[in-house]
């Protein structure tokens, strides 16, 4: 009786150890299953993602966001808010080519390129100048319009302040992160940062800052004889730039922003929306 009950318990036992050999196979073998599918799948999304681009992108979600600020004649709203001007203009018109919707969105000028590559915008369509750390940091287009940096200040001081020595003592009010405070910064002059150039203008015309220094095109929209100051000029320019329009870096919308660009001049678009906005005399060949 004994050994009877000895041999019931080892088959017991061998049964036991059989089964349980036979699940750990059958879960390493699904874990396995499971490991190259996550692998494959990971592998699938990593290649969709190297392979969408930027146009893409943006054609996906239906909307080209731009970055801007208020900054006639490029880019500033009309008496029902609408954005227009030269630069406005044409990114609705690119827009339309690419078949998206056009949002414009105001942004820190200092903080451009982490707005870009944060996702938060697409491009920065603004008068922007083609300096080397935008040229570095975007994906940027041809250059399409000339500009200068000139100095701003009130017109019944202007004669004295003829040369970039007649400067030195005035206190500057320049825009964040422009060119015009590396002007400012350039030639060793005094200079407080305000948030946009409209706010430069506004400095001068309070007397809280001797002079500005804007871009040459704003200058010519927003000072002096039948606009909201008239007791402005501009004398001095400090450089000579060109305007360009930044996308991530990159990006294939630059090279197709180019193409739009050439096809724009080319059937006399650009000029009129130049002539539009009196930009026409520092539109650029494409």
């Amino acid at each position: 009786m004994k050994k009877k009950l000895l041999a019931i318990a080892l088959i017991s036992a061998m049964t036991a150890s059989l089964t349980a050999c036979g699940q750990n196979s059958s879960d390493n073998s699904s874990a396995a299953d499971t490991s190259e599918a996550s692998s494959t799948s990971g592998s699938e999304s990593n290649d969709a993602s190297a392979s969408e681009s930027d146009m893409q992108y943006v054609i996906d979600k239906g909307t080209l966001v731009v970055g801007i600020t208020n900054f006639e004649p490029m880019d500033y709203q009309d008496e029902n808010g609408e954005w227009i001007g030269f630069d406005a203009d044409l990114a609705k018109a690119f827009g339309e080519s690419l078949g998206v919707d056009v949002e414009f969105q105001e942004i820190d000028w200092n903080s451009k390129i982490l707005e870009l590559d944060g996702l938060t915008i697409d491009c920065v369509w603004n008068g922007m100048t083609l300096t080397d750390e935008v040229v570095n940091a975007m994906e940027t287009t041809n250059a399409y319009l000339n500009n200068a940096q000139v100095v701003v200040v009130n017109s019944d001081v202007a004669d004295q302040y003829q040369d970039v020595e007649s400067l030195a003592d005035l206190n500057f009010a320049v825009e964040a992160g422009s060119a015009g405070a590396a002007a400012a910064s350039e030639n060793g002059l005094n200079y407080t940062e305000v948030q946009n150039q409209a706010a430069a203008l506004m400095e001068v015309a309070a007397g809280t800052s001797d002079a500005a220094i804007i871009d040459s095109l704003m200058a010519a929209a927003m000072i002096g004889e039948g606009t909201s100051y008239e007791n402005l000029t501009y004398t001095i320019g400090l450089t000579t730039e060109e305007y360009g329009v930044g996308f991530r870096k990159g990006s294939d919308l630059a090279e197709e922003l180019n193409n739009f660009f050439a096809e724009s001049y080319e059937n006399g678009t650009m000029q009129t929306i130049a002539e539009q906005y009196k930009v026409q005399a520092a539109l650029i060949e494409q």
